[in-house]
């Protein structure tokens, strides 16, 4: 008898929360994007986010929550209730990297329900003009000619560009000096202006530049050549295979969202990804639209959490938490 009292308790608890789900979604939802309007993430979140909401025949309404790298954004998805009405697309720093770099509020796979990974934003590694090198070999020639003399610019301490530079450190065997920015824009205004030899940075920033001859593309951190830049080799061309280095962006939900409403996201999303008009515009941004399940993007995220912590712990990264 007291087993039975319990399992009814629990239907009683449990029917709400199966009716929630079903009825999915039945007001508007809130996409927190943890960066300022008019950047990869904001563009991203936007163009998913409209052909969403045609599909889920309810307003989707986005929210730019930026600070710390995205993770302020991050961090008020993590702390919102778990019923898929505030929901995140955010990227590789404040996912997979931030935490192993400075103490943040939230632990990713404990606080935050993966939904689906939207889109990877190849890096590609460019040089100045002024670099007496136009292939990967020769600027690793270079670089061991004169150790320590070569500087790479970054986007800032702990982002995904100064963690691809410090990879290619490890991976050439090369001494060169880390240079950080408030951005991608000055640190792309400093190269152009010879300043600083090299970085890496998410394609679509740096395009506009290569194809103005402004700067030298060497090669793009993917597996293969992207459409927007089919000349550029590829670092498993060069020779560097382990040089894996690509910005993304994942839809996210608090931790303990039903199953049933995180499904129906998933596959709103994988369908609006699919949409034409939506792979256009993506293309344009130089990202590569992905879509997966749940669990997939889960163990993508952990894979690449422990591949960026390897990498902070291999270079002697000073990080937030040493301090």
């Amino acid at each position: 008898m007291k087993a039975l009292r319990t399992l009814l308790i629990g239907l009683v608890f449990l029917c709400p929360a199966l009716a929630m789900a079903q009825d999915f979604p039945n007001k508007a939802i809130r996409m927190i994007v943890p960066f300022p309007p008019g950047g990869p993430n904001d563009i991203i979140a936007r163009v998913v986010a409209q052909r969403m909401a045609e599909i889920l025949k309810q307003p989707i309404i986005i929210d730019n929550r930026s600070g710390q790298g995205g993770v302020v954004g991050t961090d008020v998805v993590a702390k919102s209730p778990p019923d898929g009405y505030t929901i995140a697309i955010a990227s590789a720093g404040a996912l997979a990297i931030s935490p192993s770099m400075e103490k943040v509020a939230y632990e990713t796979l404990r606080d935050l329900q993966p939904v689906t990974l939207v889109a990877r934003v190849p890096e590609m590694l460019v040089v100045a003009t002024s670099v007496p090198a136009n292939t990967m070999q020769e600027l690793v020639a270079l670089a061991k000619s004169q150790p320590g003399k070569l500087n790479f610019a970054s986007s800032g301490p702990g982002s995904l560009p100064h963690l691809a530079g410090e990879l290619f450190k490890l991976t050439a065997g090369i001494n060169i000096v880390h240079v950080p920015y408030r951005g991608a824009a000055p640190a792309v205004n400093d190269l152009l202006a010879q300043q600083v030899q090299m970085v890496f940075l998410d394609l679509p920033v740096l395009l506009p530049q290569i194809k103005a001859g402004k700067l030298k593309p060497i090669a793009v951190g993917t597996t293969e050549r992207v459409a927007s830049a089919p000349e550029v080799p590829t670092t498993v061309e060069v020779g560097m295979a382990h040089l894996q280095t690509e910005n993304w962006y994942g839809m996210v939900a608090p931790a303990k969202t039903p199953p049933q409403v995180v499904a129906v996201l998933n596959k709103a999303a994988i369908e609006a990804m699919k949409d034409p008009t939506v792979v256009e515009k993506m293309a344009s941004q130089g990202a590569i639209l992905v879509g997966d399940t749940p669990e997939h993007f889960r163990d993508f995220i952990d894979s690449e959490a422990k591949k960026w912590a390897k990498v902070i712990a291999d270079a002697g990264v000073q990080t937030e938490k040493d301090k």
